[in-house]
């Protein structure tokens, strides 16, 4: 089975996604944004679900389950309301793990 790309965000970030070819999930509502990650998680059609920073902390209780697998990989990344930080700490903290020190982001 084909794995597929997938990015969960509010309008306004998921513009320009589905042109390159990644299955793009509206949540304007940051309550629904767990829900819609259950959802296609469950699937098994993404191997990574990218989601605006915003909504991967409202949903973090479903993002932790997820994360215990190797597939899907959920990436979050900036979205259109700017950048909080939870992309590069969580990078960071994998980079830590794998390495031993943080190599990428010293402070």
């Amino acid at each position: 089975m084909v794995k597929n790309i997938a990015f969960i965000g509010d309008s306004e970030s998921v513009k320009g996604f589905s042109a390159v070819g990644i299955d793009v999930h509206i949540c304007d509502d940051s309550a629904e944004a767990a829900q819609t990650l259950k959802l296609i998680a469950d699937k098994e059609m993404y191997a990574v679900i990218y989601m605006t920073e915003e909504l991967f902390e409202a949903s973090s209780r479903e993002a932790a389950k997820l994360s215990a697998q190797t597939i899907p990989a959920v990436i979050p990344i900036p979205g259109a309301r700017g950048n909080s930080g939870v992309g590069s700490k969580r990078l960071s903290s994998f980079v830590e793990k794998a390495v031993g020190s943080d190599i990428l982001f010293k402070n």
